[in-house]
């Protein structure tokens, strides 16, 4: 009797959930980032002589270098190989937080965060372009919560680790935190996962990574000035008007290409582009959250900084609840239903924060937290899921960098918007009558601003309206956030493809082949058929032939 051998697609790696935490390492380290360096940044001023603008850049440096990078990095995994190219990207962050934990001035601090941002640039989007090929569509969406929950579950661990060394050591203690985390994350990467890669890939063209760099680094920083400089301001329009040109440019570039680095098909997939547009959304909303809640917590409540990353928790475990109901849910509703109720709840969450007031207090604060947790993660990971499942196994680490740079501009997008709503609401309500004018103008910066200066005049009144002034911006920002959220639900509603399960019919998750590549079409399994195995990502099979 003939033996029949199992196609190689149809067996699932058994250290696959090892791997995976692997990747869950590499995702603390990145949230961990986030936010860790806020709590340092007062202790680095007075030491390093930053000034405000100075301080901006430690922070923000990071940001510009990871969203600009994010797409070649995805093209760069699917080439040379994503574990490869994962490692490395570990390897650069390690190299960037030593040298800011060296650094002795303010430049070295903003070089180091650059390059960090480099490494960073090649974990994020690699991290999710490895799970299709290793998780069926049958685990993927716990597979994708997880990963989602680790990255998010980072950033109020920042805080909270960082508070703690800034209590007992230098405040180069917060790079060193990431050495270790970042040599675990190689280690278990070397260790537990295997490797994948398109050697058909296209090759990296240094002409298109040009113009997505300066095209998205231009935007970036214009949105991170604008809220200082003001939106009419010369240099930030042309800064607009440059990342307008040098992104069309891109376009123009890719579509004319015979071997694109930039397929243009996943922006002109209806699955893809409106879970993608749907995740960043919700980034955008999570962003205002996460940027008005530290002053609330910190200058308004009184808590210290270690105090604070701990009071933000509940949002973290509203989110890992979602997490890990999301696969049943969707499949009993379908992941329309899900996301367009996920963020139903998060504008709930959010209007019902907007009610806030300064006698509130923490209860209700954790209240609408543990909501919008709850929301955030019913929304964003049947997103994300419903994304990386319309990706051809070949052009997973592009297509995941494309979805993850899209999040990371609705994110910034959020802070400067929001941020910029937040200060102008602060300023017209603050009353400085009876200041001076440069201790007005300082107090005006921000509540942290106003406190200082309320505590060295002796000006309770002063500390009493930066409160009231404060609680009525942020409840401006978490109207604005409930309406987004709203409006959201309803796109989401009428135009998100509708997918009961990952485990069903995959015909609408089809995407065209990319110009000069064999072709490709997913069966009910989400493997991906016409091509060699040797020659591409494996990729999963919940069994059937």
């Amino acid at each position: 009797m003939a033996t029949v051998t199992p196609h190689p697609e149809t067996r699932l790696d058994p250290r696959r959930w090892w791997a995976l935490g692997a990747l869950v390492a590499s995702m603390l380290v990145l949230g961990f980032d986030m936010t860790i360096l806020n709590v340092a940044l007062p202790t680095m001023a007075g030491e390093l002589g930053a000034s405000t603008g100075e301080q901006q850049w430690m922070a923000d440096a990071y940001v510009v270098v990871f969203a600009a990078l994010m797409l070649p990095a995805g093209l760069l995994g699917d080439r040379f190989g994503r574990r490869r190219m994962l490692m490395v990207g570990l390897g650069v962050f390690l190299a960037g937080s030593l040298v800011g934990a060296l650094a002795g001035d303010v430049t070295w601090v903003v070089v180091a965060r650059a390059v960090m941002g480099v490494g960073g640039a090649l974990v994020m989007p690699l991290a999710l372009s490895v799970l299709p090929s290793l998780f069926p569509p049958t685990e993927r969406t716990k597979a994708v919560g997880i990963i989602s929950a680790a990255s998010a579950l980072g950033m109020p661990l920042g805080p909270i680790i960082g508070g703690w060394l800034l209590d007992h050591f230098w405040w180069g203690s917060v790079f060193l935190i990431n050495v270790p985390m970042a040599a675990i994350g190689i280690a278990a990467c070397l260790f537990l996962l295997p490797e994948t890669r398109d050697p058909a890939s296209p090759k990296v063209d240094a002409v298109s990574t040009a113009l997505t760099a300066a095209g998205l680094g231009a935007l970036i920083y214009a949105i991170i000035e604008a809220p200082n400089r003001g939106w009419g301001d010369p240099l930030v329009l042309a800064l607009i008007a440059g990342s307008v040109v040098l992104l069309a440019a891109l376009v123009v570039r890719e579509r004319r290409s015979v071997r694109p680095m930039l397929d243009m098909s996943l922006l002109a997939h209806r699955g893809f582009l409106l879970n993608a547009v749907a995740a960043t959304l919700v980034m955008f909303v999570l962003a205002g959250l996460m940027f008005v809640l530290p002053p609330y917590l910190q200058a308004v409540l009184g808590n210290d900084a270690f105090g604070t990353g701990v009071r933000m928790l509940p949002m973290m475990g509203g989110l890992m609840i979602a997490a890990r109901a999301a696969q049943p849910v969707v499949e009993r509703f379908g992941s329309r239903g899900v996301v367009s109720a996920g963020l139903v709840v998060l504008a709930f969450a959010a209007l019902l924060g907007s009610r806030t007031t300064v006698e509130s207090g923490y209860g209700f604060t954790a209240l609408w937290l543990s909501i919008a947790g709850l929301g955030f993660g019913f929304a964003v990971v049947p997103a994300m899921d419903g994304a990386l499942a319309t990706l051809p196994a070949d052009r997973a680490g592009s297509g995941s960098g494309l979805l993850m740079t899209l999040r990371q501009v609705g994110g910034a997008i959020g802070i400067a918007l929001l941020g910029s709503l937040l200060a102008s609401a602060f300023r017209d309500r603050l009353d400085v009558s009876g200041l001076p004018e440069g201790a007005a103008d300082t107090a005006r910066e921000s509540v942290v601003a106003a406190h200082l200066v309320g505590d060295r005049a002796g000006a309770a009144d002063l500390v009493t309206s930066a409160n009231a002034a404060y609680v009525h911006g942020m409840g401006l920002v978490l109207l604005v956030c409930g309406i987004a959220s709203l409006v959201a639900a309803l796109l989401a509603g009428a135009f998100l493809p509708n997918t009961e399960s990952n485990t069903g019919s995959n015909a609408e998750s089809n995407i065209g082949p990319s110009t000069g590549s064999t072709a490709k079409s997913r069966d009910v399994t989400g493997s991906v058929q016409g091509k060699p195995a040797a020659d591409m990502a494996p990729a999963p099979a919940d069994g059937r032939q």
